[in-house]
């Protein structure tokens, strides 16, 4: 029976789209193994968000085909969508696919052996239809990030994304969506994580124009065996007035919401092609925190982008320190080639990135432990995903909060009442109740 071994980088798109090659390869007579042990076939799904990503699947691609000379290598995603004929070049790489027609990739290995070449790379901003991949097997996981939408016509300054997965948004049905919760239900999964590239533009391309993400999100309320609906990272745009009334009505949606930000400062955001100003942002907090008890709000927050003084910095770390998010996911600018940004004058020097990193990094953990420790004493529903170490198992609140606790019996996958006693470095510690 042969092997076949997976390397994800990025984001949640990405780990759904892995998990349904992983089901491909399966159904073929496939092994999955783990991505640092002996395979027949290594499948690394790339990510192209900054250099960083691209230098971990280079090294990866390296290091596998020492461990089997006559493995096949296939470079899949972002980074291939981009630059295919870069990663084409490298020796050891046997196959590149780009972000569309993945549900081909068990035939296009069946084509070739470790002596070629192979690229079936197309132009992405011609693609219209969203490609139907999905996943129906538990996998030992409790929650099943599904993916519902692709592409993004939004083309932030900065941003490489719209290349990689396409200018035109597409959406998956409505039917297609619910199909796969039933299926899932039925193999144990509780939460459902939505994910998309740009998941707040879901239903904009279907003929139906009354299909929008809040539609979704009812029906798949509807679902018995569902217990948490959760949004990936989500753009300020989404949050309308009958948007914030109706998720409030439904019990399964958790208070928990990434919203993302990138700047503290208009001037910024400005040069980002963002398009909200900080004054909007905050009215959206405030009308989440009035509206929904313990809501959590996360960020992705962007340090040294191009042209950003001390000053500009200055009013985002303010503006964060009053804001108050429970968490901030804090990147230093990586130059895209293709980008308007990277172009731009005033490049920041990566130790100004560094500074201006670390400070925020130490808001976001003086944030989670101001809010964390609010439910010191407090009863919260866990829903276990996985034990760590001995006895040791962790889960996650509604709103998001990482919680450790002691068991002698395995509690994975399931929804327990923990008391919260503890607030550690980006987790808080509880005993079952």
């Amino acid at each position: 029976m042969k092997k076949v071994a997976f390397y994800t980088l990025g984001c949640k798109v990405n780990q759904y789209e892995t998990e349904a090659m992983i089901e491909m390869f399966e159904k073929e007579g496939y092994t999955q193994v783990d991505s640092e042990e002996f395979a027949d076939v290594y499948v690394i799904n790339t990510c192209t968000v900054t250099h960083m990503s691209d230098r971990k699947s280079r090294q990866y691609i390296r290091r596998m085909k020492k461990k089997n000379p006559d493995a096949i290598i296939a470079v899949v995603g972002c980074y291939s969508q981009v630059s295919p004929e870069e990663i084409l070049e490298i020796e050891e790489v046997n196959l590149v696919m780009g972000t569309n027609e993945r549900r081909t990739i068990v035939e296009e290995i069946k084509k070739i052996d470790s002596s070629n070449k192979v690229s079936t790379v197309d132009d992405i901003m011609k693609v219209r239809a969203f490609e139907e991949i999905e996943i129906s097997q538990a996998n030992g996981r409790t929650r099943a990030f599904m993916k519902i939408q692709d592409g993004c016509d939004r083309f932030c300054s900065y941003c490489i994304i719209p290349f990689a997965r396409g200018g035109k948004v597409r959406s998956r049905s409505m039917d297609s969506i619910l199909e796969e919760v039933n299926k899932l239900v039925s193999n144990g999964y509780k939460e459902f994580v939505l994910t998309g590239i740009h998941v707040a533009s879901y239903g904009k391309d279907l003929k139906d124009e009354q299909i929008t993400l809040l539609n979704v999100i009812k029906e798949i309320n509807k679902i018995e065996g569902v217990k948490r609906i959760r949004l990936s990272s989500v753009e300020p745009i989404l949050f309308t007035d009958e948007f914030v009334s109706e998720v409030c009505k439904m019990e399964k949606v958790s208070p928990h919401y990434h919203l993302s930000l990138q700047s503290g400062c208009d001037e910024t955001l400005s040069r980002m092609n963002r398009r909200y100003t900080t004054k909007e942002y905050k009215e959206i907090v405030d009308c989440l925190r009035e509206n929904i008890p313990n809501v959590a709000i996360t960020t992705d927050v962007i340090v040294g982008f191009p042209g950003e003084t001390n000053d500009e910095f200055s009013k985002t770390y303010e503006f964060l320190k009053n804001i108050e998010l429970s968490q901030m996911h804090i990147f230093k600018y990586s130059p895209r080639k293709g980008t308007p940004a990277a172009t731009m004058e005033n490049q920041i020097d990566p130790q100004m990135k560094q500074l201006r990193s670390d400070k925020l990094l130490n808001l976001s953990k003086e944030n989670f432990n101001k809010f964390a420790t609010k439910f010191i004493g407090e009863e919260l529903d866990v829903l276990f995903e996985q034990k760590i170490v001995d006895n040791k198992y962790e889960g996650l609140t509604p709103n998001y909060i990482r919680v450790v606790v002691s068991s002698d019996k395995d509690i994975q996958g399931e929804i327990l009442k923990v008391k919260i006693t503890d607030v550690k470095n980006e987790y808080v510690e509880g005993v079952l109740v």
